[in-house]
């Protein structure tokens, strides 16, 4: 059965378009993908993330217990701080993307982290841990039917977000997390993002969710917010070359592939599920990588779209999203291609329709925002 943001009828109110991600009704656009694009490269943008899940592991071994069941070390993070990393199969193979933050401590001894799930895998997230967790002092809650998540994404996200907060936001360094009172609500702030420009994501409780919305749509009025739908989420993270579960990633790809070996690390304590696999393919190097391409006639390279060696050359790797670049104003892509055609400045070719398209190979991301 889909399911409903608790901001829906605020979408509706505000003449959006939905559609369905990962089990969920979300809305896909509101004024147009182009305009919420460009306001959160210029300015800023409201995203509505309630589909994401939100897993809690806490206790005296909860960082031994994650450390365990993903490719990462969460016990390495001090309190406050976050990374990026994933939970793999034990064929390598990515069963989801994550962010894993590190909570103060309830109490001498315990420690507690918030694992933040892709919506589409957050049951399967969520099983996975609790099957992983066995034998470890660690306590397993899934909050995500408990929870909101809003983000706030673009250059004026923080002076929109400090107008709603006691929380000093210059303080709170990139892949962080504090407690504060937002809106004049208890709150996690985080510093993430998944736009390629500066944001911080607000948890609360759902009940809260609406009254948050609007005080977040309130503050930013002046400053031009938008609020934002997932087309422009998708445009945005294309141009910084950030993966789309089901896109760049899943059980067929591993983080090496991925050009996202660095979130592995097989040099932390104990074993890991999915570690001899991983181990193997470091030793030898991954048999595909995943590449930027600009596409250097007409037309889009799409999900799913072949890439050929050259015009009229065997088919070599498959196109995984693709777009015209609102930015950039170019057709850009990324895809799978063997090492040997991964080089920047390779010459390829896209199946687009019936013809085949040039493309060049380029280093990710597209887009990198000026500090």
């Amino acid at each position: 059965m889909t399911r409903s943001s608790p901001l829906a009828d605020r979408h509706r109110a505000l003449g959006a378009r939905f559609t369905e991600f990962g089990g969920w009704e979300m809305p896909v656009q509101y004024g147009g993908i182009i305009d919420e694009h460009r306001a959160v490269r210029a300015r800023a943008g409201l995203f509505d993330l309630c589909h994401m899940g939100e897993l809690w592991v806490e206790g005296r071994q909860a960082g031994e217990a994650l450390a365990h069941a993903l490719v990462g070390d969460p016990p390495a993070l001090v309190p406050g701080r976050a990374h990026y990393t994933m939970i793999c199969a034990p064929d390598g193979g990515v069963i989801d993307d994550l962010i894993v933050y590190r909570l103060p401590d309830p109490r001498p001894g315990e420690r507690r982290y918030l694992v933040v799930a892709n919506a589409a895998n957050a049951e399967t997230v969520a099983a996975e841990l609790r099957t992983r967790l066995h034998g470890f002092v660690a306590r397993f809650d899934d909050r995500t039917a408990e929870t909101a998540l809003m983000a706030v994404q673009g250059p004026a996200s923080a002076a929109i977000v400090s107008r709603l907060t006691d929380l000093e936001l210059g303080a709170i360094g990139y892949y962080a997390i504090a407690a504060a009172r937002v809106a004049g609500h208890e709150a996690l702030v985080a510093r993430t993002g998944y736009t390629g420009e500066d944001g911080f994501e607000v948890f609360v409780p759902v009940k809260l969710a609406g009254a948050l919305w609007d005080a977040l749509l309130a503050a930013g009025a002046d400053v031009g917010l938008l609020p934002c739908g997932l087309g422009a989420r998708d445009t945005l993270r294309l141009e910084a070359g950030m993966p789309l579960y089901g896109n760049e990633l899943d059980r067929a790809t591993n983080p090496y592939e991925a050009g996202l070996g660095r979130v592995v690390k097989l040099d932390k304590p104990g074993d890991f599920v999915g570690r001899a696999a991983l181990v193997r393919v470091a030793a030898s190097g991954p048999a595909r990588r995943l590449v930027g391409l600009i596409v250097r006639g007409r037309g889009i390279a799409r999900h799913g779209y072949p890439v050929h060696r050259g015009e009229g050359g065997a088919a070599i790797g498959t196109v995984t999203s693709g777009t015209l670049s609102p930015t950039l104003g170019v057709p850009i892509a990324m895809a799978y291609l063997p090492p040997a055609h991964a080089e920047p400045g390779t010459m390829v070719a896209v199946g687009i329709r019936d013809a085949l398209v040039p493309a060049e190979v380029v280093p990710l991301p597209f887009y990198r925002r000026v500090a």
